[in-house]
């Protein structure tokens, strides 16, 4: 029998170590380290995950590149992400936070594929939980089975037996194998179990659904190791508060990393936003003083938010600086800029900006609309509602060009607006077969004297 070993393992970046360490030399993260138990067992159930006869070198002019068949969803938005759909034998790793929807997007691809044997695998809920779930979302599929299983060997040999053209985990920290005697959940664990699943998956040509838990700081939980073996790495944001959910591509081997996918959490379940442009955007019955239009690009999906800003005296002496969905430190950038080259005194003033939706935006391209919105409310005179910006702020003052122009001013078009402002150092940013008016812009004094004058 062979003898069992224990080591610490860092439970950050899978590092081991034969004793416990304060700090990790890998990674640098502080207590971390923690004993697992190791069992050496020769490959009782290599059978399970065997390719059959071993492969021999092949010339690369000899292999075929054909682009392989890939499995719809049934899910538009989740096809764009994965690049039209699941290719045989890939690994898929999603990950979100508690209650975002990971496992009610999973369970409605199970569903979804009418015409595909499904293996649903839970770990954390019982049969009788998941058929509530889905009933609740008036789906069915007489091909979906459920198998309520943590022990990896058990899953797999399920797995022969049935034959499924999908396999779908819920969740990989609740699966463990018998070689190893560490907990489900270790590092060791999820590397042992995210090898065998990549290995089962390529040689039976089986795509492998898998949810992963996440950290406190927003990364999947367990060694990076895990998002290096699996084929695409999706990542599940939203706010509770909020009943909208972007599903974004981390990694991905089969297609693009610039798709995102938009969902809106009912009580039926997850559906597809393919205008999110009309949703971002309210209807106000008259024009409002701090409201603006933004045309923003998130990878390579154009759409319109709307930002609010809210400028007013100080009360306490100390203004405060206060934003949601955009980072406060390139708001308080802005609001310099403004002082500095447009003459606005707005040390000594409260500013609160919101991005409306509970989404989060990075794009630069948005500086112009927080801008004008924050004049707008400084100056108390509304924006009009059919004008929208799209333009980054230097620290000069200048309004600087930005990506994909070309896709704003079309989607700007496309819900009404008749007028964009933009930096005039486009090279071309005019577009045939649009009725929109395009306002070149070369610094804040003149967005100033033209939405002010």
């Amino acid at each position: 029998m062979a003898r069992s070993k224990s080591v610490f393992v860092c439970q950050n970046c899978g590092a081991e170590s034969p004793k416990w360490i304060g700090r990790c030399p890998s990674c640098g993260e502080w207590n971390t380290y923690h004993e697992e138990i190791i069992t050496p067992v020769s490959s009782r159930n290599s059978s399970m995950v065997s390719g059959g006869e071993k492969k021999k070198p092949e010339l690369l002019s000899n292999i075929s590149s054909d682009e392989k068949k890939r499995l719809r969803t049934g899910i538009s938005e989740l096809d764009r992400i994965l690049g039209g759909g699941m290719v045989a034998g890939s690994l898929i790793l999603i990950g979100g936070e508690p209650g975002v929807g990971k496992s009610t997007l999973a369970l409605q691809l199970a569903l979804s594929l009418k015409e595909t044997t499904i293996l649903y695998v839970s770990g954390e809920e019982s049969e009788e939980q998941i058929s509530l779930r889905a009933k609740r979302l008036q789906l069915s599929n007489p091909g979906c089975y459920i198998l309520c299983e943590t022990n990896l060997d058990n899953i797999l040999t399920h797995s022969e037996n049935l034959k499924p053209g999908l396999i779908i985990i819920d969740s990989i920290q609740t699966v463990s194998t018998d070689m190893l005697e560490s907990s489900a959940g270790s590092v060791s664990q999820l590397r042992e179990c995210s090898a065998l699943l990549l290995k089962y998956s390529k040689t039976r040509g089986i795509p492998v659904f898998l949810i992963g838990h996440i950290t406190k700081d927003g990364t999947l939980a367990g060694p990076k190791v895990l998002e290096h073996i699996v084929d695409v790495v999706l990542y599940f944001e939203g706010d509770n508060n909020y009943v909208y959910r972007i599903l974004r591509s981390a990694k991905n081997r089969f297609g693009s990393t610039s798709e995102i996918g938009i969902f809106e959490m009912l009580g039926s379940g997850l559906r597809e936003v393919i205008n999110p442009s009309g949703l971002f955007i309210n209807q106000h019955d008259e024009p409002l003083s701090g409201i603006t239009i933004a045309a923003t690009v998130d990878g390579l999906r154009p759409f319109l938010i709307e930002t609010q800003a809210l400028v007013s005296s100080a009360v306490y002496g100390t203004p405060q600086r206060s934003a949601t969905g955009f980072d406060t430190r390139r708001l308080n950038m802005l609001l310099a800029i403004l002082e500095k080259r447009a003459g606005f005194r707005l040390a000594v003033k409260d500013v609160f900006l919101n991005i409306a939706g509970g989404i989060k935006v990075n794009d630069p391209a948005i500086d112009l609309a927080i801008v004008s919105s924050v004049l707008s409310s400084s100056l108390d005179i509304p924006v009009s509602g059919e004008v929208c910006f799209a333009g980054e702020t230097g620290l000069s003052g200048e309004i600087r060009p930005v990506s994909r122009i070309e896709q704003r001013i079309r989607e700007a078009s496309k819900m009404g607006f008749r007028k964009i402002y933009l930096s005039k150092y486009h090279r071309n940013p005019s577009v045939k077969g649009i009725d929109i008016e395009i306002v070149p812009l070369a610094k804040i004094e003149h967005l100033v004297k033209a939405l002010f004058a």
